[in-house]
């Protein structure tokens, strides 16, 4: 990344590419781009690809930082409202991801009292305001899914009917593989392994997914709550090899082990 980021350095210096603010008419084509990039920004600080910690603190607070400043100079862009409902919503969880010894802690064993209370109600009303005022996009209906794991007081009593319903309309509005992937394990939630698995299974074609550990940690999890031990700790191993994040290897390494007792 540094290099590219050097090279397009270069490439602007060499071009005697003038840096202004672009005129009033032209921020609405270039907004999706920034959108994107301070999403992806915040989706590489979540979860880190590779290295010992699970998620990098710079990454997330820089993109915070940016989801804030945009939606402070555009107030009325409603997907820059989203995108900040978004960031604010999942980051607030942050704390409850790891346990005390450094471990991964999933989202149904996370603490919720650890949850920052303060950036979720502020990301409930955000994401509030851009569906009350037609917003539809990608990052308002992954703020509403979101939401509904926020407003969950247990695990067990999230709705997960209300989120499959949501990831129906994210995966019209954004029909990318991991969008399907999660829709798949809602379903599977919501509706039961059985058909979360064959869900899966039907997305194990998909190239983009061929090399993505979560895709098999998915369907080690749904063959592991129906009980298919064996199958179950054959997935975990598969998603194992595909992961080089230290803390998600001893995670599974973990469950690994646990389909042996």
């Amino acid at each position: 990344m540094a290099a590219r980021l050097t090279r397009a350095k270069r490439k602007i210096a060499d071009a005697h590419i003038p840096f202004r603010v672009p005129p009033q008419e032209q921020l609405p084509e270039r907004l999706e781009s920034v959108l994107t990039v301070i999403y992806l920004l915040f989706s590489s600080g979540h979860t880190a690809t590779v290295g010992d910690v699970l998620f990098r603190t710079d990454l997330l607070d820089r993109a915070l930082a940016l989801a804030e400043l945009l939606h402070e100079l555009l107030p009325e862009e409603l997907h820059a409202t989203a995108l900040l409902a978004l960031v604010l919503l999942t980051d607030a969880r942050r704390e409850a991801r790891l346990g005390a010894r450094g471990e991964l802690i999933l989202l149904e064993d996370q603490d919720r009292d650890r949850w920052d209370r303060e950036m979720i109600d502020r990301g409930r009303a955000l994401v509030r305001e851009a569906l009350e005022s037609g917003c539809h996009g990608r990052f308002a209906l992954m703020a509403a899914i979101a939401a509904v794991h926020a407003e969950a007081p247990t695990w067990e009593l999230t709705d997960w009917a209300e989120i499959l319903g949501l990831y129906d309309l994210l995966a019209r509005a954004w029909p990318s593989p991991i969008v399907l992937l999660n829709r798949a394990v809602a379903r599977g939630l919501a509706e039961g392994p059985e058909i979360g698995l064959e869900a899966l299974d039907a997305l194990s074609e998909e190239p983009t997914l061929a090399t993505y550990s979560y895709l098999a940690s998915a369907r080690a999890e749904m063959l592991r709550r129906m009980g298919r031990l064996a199958e179950s700790r054959e997935a975990f191993t598969e998603a194992l090899m595909l992961t080089a994040n230290g803390v998600e290897r001893t995670f599974l390494e973990g469950r690994i082990a646990a389909t042996m007792r």
